[in-house]
């Protein structure tokens, strides 16, 4: 059976983790001085290292695998489940000085187990070590919390995925256009995991070992980058029936209107930055590319521009709906009747 992307490139220690160096700098250090902590809380969104550093963290303390436990709090969320766990602590290591537990999406526990692990928590046996991994620590009990050293995991940039994608295609043999590697990053919104899904998807249906932005267009359902470009110009020239055009044509050709209004989105930022801020002229430059880069400065130069916030707002807006929508595409649509006709 194949191998996921994202298994096979699984960092292995704290060095090979990406973007989060602000974490495995200061938990190094804690575990070198010998002031590990009893439990962990790591938090942050999806797929961006939390259950590769926790796992990193078990293995560097010396903990082996029979004496490392991973649980999934969706499934396993009862108070029944907690008990169970409990139990279990109180039997010593099998092999390692520590026993360490994951929980991961945690938040996902009642209420009831909640209460149950809290005591553990307060009182755990010397070799047993929890770290906490949620996508949503508002739903953690405050008291929960206090009881963890906290962690708080950074989307990584689009340009530290961008990286992660070159490299990865360069060790599994295929080579990738700059542009194909931007969008990749781009879909992969700020999830590691899920710009490798991307990548894994696109490798399977190459049918060479050149990955193009067309091929990558295609398999994901991205617009062409041309088009993206004409629809913006179209909104600055005030142009409502060839915007519209645009959309239907869009539609025909089968493209994803969420990622469609996802890039218009990430273009559109570009312009309202390079307008009010010199200092991103060159991240911008190096997310987007030269062309891109060229096209999205004439017009955040121009004296007249009619891209400002409050355009962005309202496709920030349509971006919400769309998922939601019976026609995908008309909330895009009601989005430029309002901001051409300023309805």
């Amino acid at each position: 059976m194949e191998i996921a992307l994202y298994r096979k490139y699984r960092p292995e220690k704290f060095k090979d983790v990406l973007g989060q160096k602000h974490i495995t700098d200061v938990i190094e250090g804690t575990i070198k001085n010998g002031s590990i902590s009893h439990a962990y809380l790591f938090a942050g969104s999806r797929g961006i290292g939390k259950t590769s550093v926790a796992r990193i963290l078990a293995r560097e303390i010396g903990c082996k695998g029979n004496d490392l436990y991973e649980i999934d709090a969706a499934s396993n969320r009862g108070i029944d489940d907690i008990r169970e766990l409990r139990e279990s602590i109180n039997t010593l290591p099998f092999e390692s000085p520590y026993k360490v537990y994951i929980i991961d999406e945690v938040h996902m526990l009642t209420k009831e187990a909640f209460n149950a692990l809290l005591k553990t928590l307060e009182e755990p046996p010397e070799y047993a070590i929890f770290v906490l991994a949620t996508t949503e620590m508002h739903k953690l009990p405050d008291t929960v919390v206090s009881r963890c050293e906290v962690y708080q995991f950074k989307k990584p940039s689009q340009a530290v995925i961008k990286n992660m994608v070159e490299g990865v295609v360069k060790k599994e043999g295929f080579s990738l256009e700059q542009s194909s590697a931007e969008l990749i990053s781009l879909l992969g919104d700020g999830s590691f995991r899920d710009a490798m899904g991307i990548l894994q998807k696109i490798i399977r249906s190459s049918k060479d070992k050149k990955m193009s932005v067309d091929e990558v267009e295609r398999i994901t359902g991205a617009p062409r980058g041309e088009l993206i470009n004409k629809f913006i110009k179209m909104i600055n020239d005030g142009d409502l029936n060839k915007s519209l055009e645009i959309v239907n044509k869009a539609t025909e050709n089968n493209v994803d209107m969420k990622v469609f209004v996802k890039l218009i989105l990430h273009k559109m930022r570009g312009i309202l930055l390079l307008r009010f801020s010199k200092e991103m002229e060159k991240e911008i430059k190096e997310e987007l590319g030269e062309e891109d880069f060229k096209f999205l400065k004439q017009i955040a130069d121009a004296k007249e521009t009619k891209i400002n916030s409050s355009v962005l707002k309202e496709f920030i807006d349509a971006y919400n709906q769309v998922g939601k929508s019976a026609l995908p595409q008309l909330p895009i649509e009601l989005a430029l009747v309002k901001v051409i006709q300023k309805e």
